[in-house]
């Protein structure tokens, strides 16, 4: 995707309030929060198969919201396409075309339903410019698209993994790592400074720079409730003590839920 005039215009005023959009054109979105399907919780919700997307969260009067889909769902079927996992229900998602009629298959109080769902595109996000003085992208700069967004409820942080794109990755002045997309309003993340724009490179001791390494970082932490959060900003790195917070709605401590 070559960056347009109109975007080249939307950078330069951007640039006057520190700020950049970057356009998810295109892009089809149904407005849930998923999380993969454990032995545990197939047990829990009485499901014969384990496999399925459980929905952690709803965005209000998005396309799910819609047709009814809820918190708790799980989500069977896509559109005749069985649901191994988050991640191949994410793809399936980002290959419809806006405006298509979907038909879920949903396990809700012990029993399948289905539902139908009109998808819709994604709108554009906002993230701050690391760094003064303003940015102005040659014509000639090919911006990599979001694709998946993941959603960390203990964190409350939304963002995408850099891997695989290095344009994107030495634009924010890392090698690889997770940029922060959107912080939740009073989560542990925004009352520890953590912003969008931010790269988080390091929790605690770990690496990170996937949906698994932040997963599996958070569940090696166990009941510590205090730990740093390492991230790049303006080109440099800053570490930051977070506080963990069990918060309303979310699926299980140290689980990430995608966004699609």
């Amino acid at each position: 995707m070559r960056l347009s005039f109109g975007i080249a215009l939307a950078c330069l005023a951007a640039s006057l309030s520190a700020q950049v959009t970057l356009q998810v054109g295109g892009s089809s979105y149904l407005g849930i929060g998923v999380a993969d399907i454990t032995a545990e919780r197939a047990k829990a919700l009485n499901l014969k198969e384990v496999r399925g997307a459980e929905v952690t969260n709803v965005a209000v009067e998005g396309p799910a919201s819609k047709a009814g889909i809820k918190q708790g769902d799980v989500l069977l079927e896509y559109d005749g396409a069985a649901v191994e996992g988050m991640e191949q229900l994410t793809r399936l998602v980002r290959e419809t075309p806006v405006g298509r009629q979907v038909e879920i298959s949903v396990w809700r109080n012990g029993a399948a339903q289905t539902l139908t769902v009109t998808i819709e595109g994604r709108k554009g996000t906002v993230i701050p410019y690391p760094g003064t003085p303003p940015f102005f992208p040659s014509p000639g700069i090919e911006i990599p698209r979001f694709d998946i967004s993941w959603r960390n409820p203990v964190l409350g942080i939304e963002g995408e993994s850099l891997d695989s794109q290095e344009q994107l990755a030495e634009f924010f002045g890392v090698r690889n790592g997770l940029l922060v997309k959107v912080v939740v309003e009073n989560s542990a993340a925004g009352k520890a400074g953590i912003k969008a724009g931010d790269v988080v490179v390091k929790l605690g001791d770990s690496p990170v720079s996937t949906l698994e390494e932040v997963t599996r970082a958070l569940r090696a932490l166990g009941s510590v409730k205090t730990f740093t959060v390492t991230v790049v900003r303006n080109r440099k790195e800053i570490t930051l003590t977070v506080t963990r917070e069990e918060r309303a709605g979310a699926v299980r401590a140290g689980d990430s839920a995608l966004q699609c």
